[in-house]
Parts: C-alpha cells; structure tokens; sequence
C-alpha cells in the first residue's frame, strides 16, 4: 500500500501510567517508523502521582522525537487532550490514550482513511469480553440519551482515538469552549469524516480512571454541551404538572361549596411530593446549565504546565495563553 508520509504527531495524555508508557512506545514506535520518520509523540502528565512523567523523560533522552508536558495538577483527560493538541505541530495528528486499550497496529488503517481524503478518522470502540453488564447497559442507555437530547448526533462506543488532519485541529482549537465534551465537538466541527472500529485490548497495568462520578460528570457534560432540550423538558413537565393542579384545585373549590369535604390526604400528600421531586430535578438541570455558563465566563486558562521535556513548549505555550 503507498503512504504518503506527512509530518505526524502522535498526542497521548496519561494519568498514573508509569506500568504502560515503556510498553506502548514499544508497541507505538516500529508502526509510525513504517509510516513515517518525521514524527512527534507528546505525553501530557494529567498531575500524575507516580512516576508517569519521569517515564516521559528518560524516553526523551532515548528519543528527542518523544516529548513531554506535565500539568501542574490534574484538568482532566479533556483537557489533557486539548493541550496536547495544541501542542502538535504534525499535518496529521493521532490522539490515542495510554493505558494500551487503543491498539497503535490500528494506526495504519487510519491512514488509509486518511488517504482516500477524509479529514477526520474516528473509532468505534468492540468491548473486550468479560467487560461488566452494569458498563455496558450504561454506556448504551448514554448514548442513547445524549443521541435523543442532542442536536448533533454522537457514534455510540465512539472513542478518542481519532486520526485529524492539520486544518481540522486547527478547526477544533479555535472553539473557544473550556469545559469541552470533544466527541460531540469533532462531530459538530463537520470536514469529511469516517469511522472504524477495534478491538479494545484488557488494560496491560494499572485501573481504568473513569469511576461511576466521573461517567456521570461527563455524560452531564456531553448532554449540556449540545442540547437545551432537556430545559423544554422541564418547562412542558412544569407547563402540565400546574395544568392538572389547577385542575384539582378547581374541584376542591367546588366541592367545599357544595358542602363537601375533600378526602384523601395520601393522595394530596402523595401529589406533594412528586410535585416537589420534580421542581428539584428541574432546578437540578437549570442549575447545570447555569454552572456551565459560570465556568465559561470566568476565563481561566484550561491548564497550567509545570514541566516540560522541551523547553520551548513552554515558551509556546506561555504565547498561546497570552493570545486567548
């Protein structure tokens, strides 16, 4: 098969990864070299507490071509991502995460892609077996959510392990959004894109970081981003909720002027109840909203680095903050 051979950039965040990063370079390196010699791979440290980073360094001292930034405390994989994007320099770059449940043998198949003239390359994720029933039923009921909510359609199983042109990063970094929900922004950046699955390979060391918290947190996230749908929801709940009650008010009226006592306090304690449940999910949503609109005019940088294998990253880095 002929490969061009653009500049590549390969961005890999990590968060306490220290048992996976001499195993993926391993894996990662012979399949890019194939492909191309002029290449970049930049490790973003999410705050890791082990030795994650200094990982990264003594591979940069094997390799100049592998570099590294190191938060100064843990944003989150978004974030994570989003840096080391900003970071790329490649005509194409390849996001794939740390932990070696993207396999990098996949990366040539997303260069064929790249090569019939799509911009971008998504993945769809194949669960490994023995993967718990609980994950997957949430992970299908999400997608089936956030595809019913949003306005821009999500792939189901998709991951972050993507191939992008230069001009569709560049697309994605000019959304100024901080709380980023990226599969729903590369979805709504548009540019031809196709998608492929894999197979996810077991985790070779180390836990998965997503706990049940965090999956809620970024399916809220994923859901506010891309929909007021959920706020219409709550007003035409609200709309027939005040609707019935005014009905039932109308018939407790009557029947004291006719002389007759209304009976049942279950079904008015009951209807209390359920009325003020509802009233606190709707202010619950309203609230989300409201904390995202928060968080995004307070304009505080995305991230700070501590540390970085290439000093000009921070220099670049400093002028990027500076120009936002």
């Amino acid at each position: 098969m002929n490969i061009e051979r653009p500049e590549l950039s390969i961005v890999i965040p990590v968060f306490n990864e220290e048992g996976n990063i001499d195993m993926l370079v391993s894996e990662l390196i012979p399949v890019i070299s194939q492909i191309t010699h002029e290449y970049e791979v930049i490790f973003v440290d999410d705050g890791s507490k082990d030795k994650t980073f200094e990982k990264v360094k003594d591979l940069n001292t094997q390799n100049p071509l592998i570099n590294g930034i190191s938060f100064s405390k843990n944003f989150g994989h978004q974030t994570a991502l989003l840096a080391g994007l900003k970071q790329s320099s490649g005509e194409v770059v390849i996001s794939i995460d740390g932990d070696l449940q993207h396999p990098p043998e996949m990366i040539p198949e997303l260069f064929q892609k790249y090569n019939e003239g799509f911009d971008i390359v998504n993945t769809k994720r194949i669960d490994p077996k023995g993967i718990g029933l609980f994950k997957k039923l949430s992970s299908r009921l999400f997608y089936k959510l956030i595809n019913y909510l949003s306005d821009v359609p999500i792939e189901p199983a998709a991951a972050d392990f993507r191939l992008m042109t230069r001009k569709a990063v560049d697309a994605y970094l000019a959304i100024p959004e901080r709380d980023r929900f990226t599969r729903g922004l590369i979805s709504w950046i548009g540019f031809r894109q196709a998608i492929i699955p894999y197979q996810a390979n077991p985790r070779f060391s180390g836990k998965s970081k997503y706990s049940l918290t965090k999956m809620i947190s970024f399916g809220l996230s994923g859901i506010t981003s891309f929909s007021s749908r959920p706020l219409r929801i709550s007003f035409y709940t609200g709309l027939m909720i005040s609707f019935f009650g005014f009905l039932y008010a109308l018939y407790a009226i009557i029947e004291y002027f006719q002389g007759r006592n209304v009976q049942g306090w279950t079904s008015i304690l009951v209807t209390l109840l359920i009325i003020g449940g509802l009233t606190l999910i709707n202010l619950g949503i309203i609230g989300e909203y409201i904390a995202r609109i928060f968080h995004e005019v307070k304009r505080r940088p995305a991230y700070f680095i501590k540390e970085a294998t290439d000093k000009k990253a921070l220099k670049d880095y400093g002028e990027k903050e500076e120009d936002e």
